[in-house]
């Protein structure tokens, strides 16, 4: 499976948001706040960013964080002081 990674694009205007096909994946784009998200492959993500920058339309580019965040925790189990809180108010 390919690692993705996901680009936040800031516009000054909408009009050029299908030149961002040849950059990524569109996903989502939101007229009122003029942002996009981009997905592309991890190890271009940050050429992509600095290419997506140098566009006279754009305003802003934010890298996502997401794949370098853990997402396994160290303790999972729930707190049975805790349980037997909520439990009492039923």
């Amino acid at each position: 499976m390919i690692e993705r990674r996901g680009i936040v694009v800031h516009l000054h205007h909408l009009k050029q948001v299908k030149a961002l096909r040849k950059y990524g994946h569109v996903q989502y784009i939101s007229k009122r706040m003029k942002y996009a998200v981009i997905y592309c492959d991890l190890d271009d993500a940050e050429e992509t960013a600095k290419k997506l920058d140098k566009l006279q339309y754009v305003r802003s580019v934010q890298l996502s964080m997401k794949p370098f965040i853990k997402t396994e925790f160290e303790n999972a189990k729930p707190d049975k002081a805790k349980e037997y809180d909520y439990k009492g108010g039923l």
